[in-house]
């Protein structure tokens, strides 16, 4: 799993621990949209040079879809130096680099 990978399952682990399944593990809602975030990640056009995706010129997420990790990604991300620090700390990196994207 690349590190993209693993921040966005990290982010969804912490949402869902908070709002569904506080005993452990994911609820099937979000399960779901943990596959569906690996399946956007594995077929970014980006391969490895792939921007965080709030700088990605190319939305490929289903508008319903994005607005879900969107919604996770605001409650998660604040408390992701709490719970994952290295992830979160490389997340602030790589999201200052500059990056070309491509234009579709």
């Amino acid at each position: 799993m690349n590190l993209e990978a693993r921040t966005v399952a990290a982010m969804i682990l912490i949402y869902c621990k908070a709002h569904h399944a506080p005993g452990g593990g994911l609820c099937p809602d979000c399960a779901d949209l943990m596959g569906y975030a690996g399946r956007r990640i594995e077929k970014c056009p980006f391969g490895a040079g792939k921007p965080v995706c709030n700088q990605c010129t190319v939305h490929c997420y289903k508008p319903d879809m994005r607005e879900r990790i969107r919604e996770v990604m605001r409650y998660a991300g604040p408390r992701m130096l709490a719970y994952h620090p290295v992830l979160a700390v490389r997340h602030l990196l790589r999201s200052r680099r500059k990056t070309s994207n491509i234009e579709r």
